[in-house]
């Protein structure tokens, strides 16, 4: 017998057949190393934008000391409101810079570099939410501390929950500019994605007056909006010393929310604008 039908299990391959190797796995749907490197890149790339870095960390402060000089006469007034604003003022900056900073990476062609390395769509919307998560901590403590300790925001809880919520808040403004990027074929358009997303909750949140007054349907409405829990949690700061379970209730919404939206923003993710 020939010594050609060799013992080896695998035969040589076949004319033809070389080319249809198997295909290079997937990356997989989540990966650490892979995600603090991408947050890495986009940090790097804010450093050298300090017009952004001005925008998120230090408009809500402005927009804070402005407000709390608007109501000098009333200092009572200030007090009301500034907290559900400190939480408010986060959610719209990041909502803003996000969304446009995502869009930016899809016109410019880099997403579609990005997601042809072994880079999963799960890695990349999370190494986004690292890095503008860390600009959030900044972000919101600053708003905290000024509100607080300079401004002399009157609260009966601690600041540390105030701190909380706020970052939450500003958590929630990243993923939900994430995810609306992924909608819009420009920045203009991104920037108009804000009165559909933004101003409805912001005017049904109980900023204005009582979720509880307003007509039933725009009651039912506020209770599926995550800004409408981002007020109330800190409406509980605001009026009780301890941490209530209304509190808890409201920050483990304001959290599932963000984690949703990037959940959403990952499945829906892009490579190009069309």
């Amino acid at each position: 017998m020939s010594t050609a039908s060799t013992t080896s299990g695998t035969s040589p391959a076949s004319p033809g057949t070389s080319a249809s190797a198997a295909p290079a796995p997937r990356p997989s749907a989540f990966d650490l190393s892979r995600t603090t490197a991408t947050a890495t890149r986009v940090l790097r790339q804010l450093h050298h934008d300090p017009r952004t870095i001005a925008l998120m960390i230090l408009i809500p402060c402005v927009m804070l000391f402005l407000l709390r000089y608007v109501f000098d006469g009333s200092p009572a007034t200030f007090d009301s409101i500034g907290a559900s604003l400190l939480g408010i003022f986060p959610l719209i900056t990041m909502f803003l810079v996000t969304s446009i900073a995502t869009l930016r990476e899809r016109t410019s062609g880099t997403l579609e570099r990005l997601l042809a390395m072994p880079l999963g769509k799960g890695d990349l919307i999370a190494g986004y939410a690292l890095a503008f998560g860390a600009l959030a901590i900044v972000q919101s403590a600053l708003a905290t501390g000024l509100a607080v300790w300079f401004l002399g925001l009157d609260v009966t809880g601690s600041p540390w929950l105030l701190l909380l919520v706020a970052l939450l808040d500003a958590l929630l403004g990243t993923a939900l500019g994430l995810f609306v990027s992924a909608f819009a074929s420009s920045e203009f358009q991104a920037v108009q994605f804000m009165p559909a997303v933004i101003f409805p909750q912001l005017l049904l949140c109980g900023l204005f007056t009582p979720r509880p007054n307003m007509h039933p349907v725009l009651e039912a409405i506020s209770d599926v909006l995550p800004m409408s829990y981002a007020v109330d949690g800190m409406n509980e700061v605001l009026k009780h010393t301890e941490m209530t379970a209304d509190f808890v209730r409201d920050v483990v919404i304001v959290a599932g929310c963000a984690l949703l939206v990037l959940t959403l923003g990952a499945a829906t993710l892009r490579r190009r604008t069309v």
